[in-house]
């Protein structure tokens, strides 16, 4: 083989080598404010985001993305804008420089004071998730001074990260700005470990909120689950104490519930399984983060875990409860159909009976009719006989035409008699075993 001849490549195989370095996390180094914005909308809302990033970078004579690109980061003037298409959601980071002198002093300056406000206002889609997170030196500052102007004290959550080089302050509250907070506290950590430490912080942010859409849903699917659970009970009581009459209405109770059920489930089922989803990606990013209690507070992980649980738990009740009832719902109408199945043929063996007592009433019928035909076919032929014997006297016949008559009736009879007999059986042997073979004795 040359040495510059390739086997025949897959047509994805470049797509599915890059995927592994899809959304790369971006080195940093601070002091820096960071704000990242999720905003949740439809295919064509997530789509226009693509246009809307495009327009922002032409304003500033830049390059737009192709229509294929989910991610674009790109330096913008006095801030950085990183852009991710999901598949629920679309993700915006804003990033920029900041003095680390005098905060915590005063309200904290965020990123976004520096993006257009008027095409921020724009963004497609509806808001999930405004995060507001500023990098700092570990060594300027501590607890005490980020709680007086950033953070709420009642609500602090804290821990060390990174196996000890950072620190990170949050207190899951949304303040007066519309944007919840956080602080990163880092030491002589590399910039792309301080990059992939942000990464995952503003991660646990967005997937906790994406996991929690599907808790509306699944309150409100408990009303319709409790009611669909109480007609599916009545409708159990009623079966077994139903009569043949009421069947059709039962059966059509029941064709309706699980019209309901199937229909609440296809249209939950989605939202259950991609909240399971999340939850697990909230639960990977925090293990990653490699937490540290600090003293006299609470790590972010023991606060999802108690916090988010409950919510958890609500939502995978729900899914289970949904499949519990279709279940149930499939093995009532299976029930009811069994039920009406062996009643029709009961039906049927009444019928089948009815025409078997009818079938043997016909042949004894037939049997009499046959005799009443054996008579009046042997009456007529004599007849016959007899008026051949009297026109035959003249030419020598011995026996008069009356003779000849009665010395006939027994031959006539007996050969009438045997060819209906044999007459039946060929119809009875078409009937049931089809038409016999050519050659074949009758």
């Amino acid at each position: 083989m040359p040495l510059n001849a390739s086997p025949l490549v897959h047509p994805q195989r470049m797509a599915l080598h890059n995927e592994i370095h899809a959304r790369p996390p971006d080195a940093m180094k601070g002091p820096m404010a960071i704000a990242h914005i999720v905003m949740v909308g439809d295919a064509a809302e997530r789509e226009a985001s693509r246009a809307h990033v495009a327009e922002l970078l032409r304003d500033h004579h830049l390059a737009s993305p192709d229509a294929q690109c989910n991610h674009v980061r790109m330096d913008v003037g006095p801030f950085r804008v990183r852009w991710e298409l999901h598949t629920e959601f679309v993700s915006w980071t804003f990033t920029r420089a900041m003095a680390a002198e005098g905060f915590g002093d005063a309200e904290p300056v965020p990123a976004l004071d520096v993006v257009p406000k008027e095409w921020l206002a724009r963004l497609p889609g509806q808001c999930l998730v405004n995060l507001n997170l500023w990098l700092l030196p570990s060594k300027v500052f501590g607890s005490t001074s980020l709680v007086k102007h950033v953070l709420n004290e009642d609500t602090l959550v804290a821990s060390t990260v990174a196996d000890g080089h950072g620190e990170v302050y949050t207190d899951f509250a949304i303040h007066a700005d519309g944007s919840s907070r956080m602080v990163l506290l880092v030491g002589s950590m590399a910039p792309r470990r301080v990059g992939r430490l942000v990464q995952r912080l503003l991660e646990i942010d967005t997937y906790r909120m994406a996991a929690l859409l599907g808790l509306p849903a699944a309150r409100e699917a408990a009303t319709e689950l409790a009611f669909a659970e109480r007609e599916l009970a009545a409708l159990a009581n009623a079966i077994r104490t139903a009569s043949r009459d009421d069947e059709p209405l039962l059966l059509d109770r029941l064709t309706k519930l699980a019209g309901q059920v199937e229909s609440q489930y296809a249209a939950t089922h989605s939202r259950f399984s991609a909240s399971a989803a999340y939850f697990e990606l909230v639960d990977k990013r925090i293990a990653e983060i490699n937490e540290s209690r600090l003293a006299g507070l609470q790590t972010i992980g023991e606060f999802m875990d108690r916090r988010l649980t409950p919510a958890r738990s609500t939502c995978q009740w729900a899914a289970r409860r949904q499949n519990a009832l279709s279940q149930r719902v499939s093995r009532m109408s299976n029930l009811l159909r069994t039920r009406v199945e062996i009643e029709q043929q009961q039906s049927s063996q009444a019928l089948l009976g009815t025409m078997n007592q009818r079938g043997e009433l016909q042949l004894k019928l037939q049997s009499t009719v046959e005799g009443l035909s054996v008579a009046a076919i042997t009456y007529y032929i004599v007849g016959l006989i007899s008026y051949l014997a009297k026109g035959a006297q003249a030419l020598g016949w011995p026996l008069s035409g009356e003779t000849t008559a009665a010395v006939a009736i027994p031959a006539v009879g007996l050969g009438v008699w045997w060819s209906l007999r044999r007459m039946h059986s060929r119809v009875l042997r078409l009937n049931v075993g089809g038409p016999a073979a050519p050659g074949a004795k009758p």
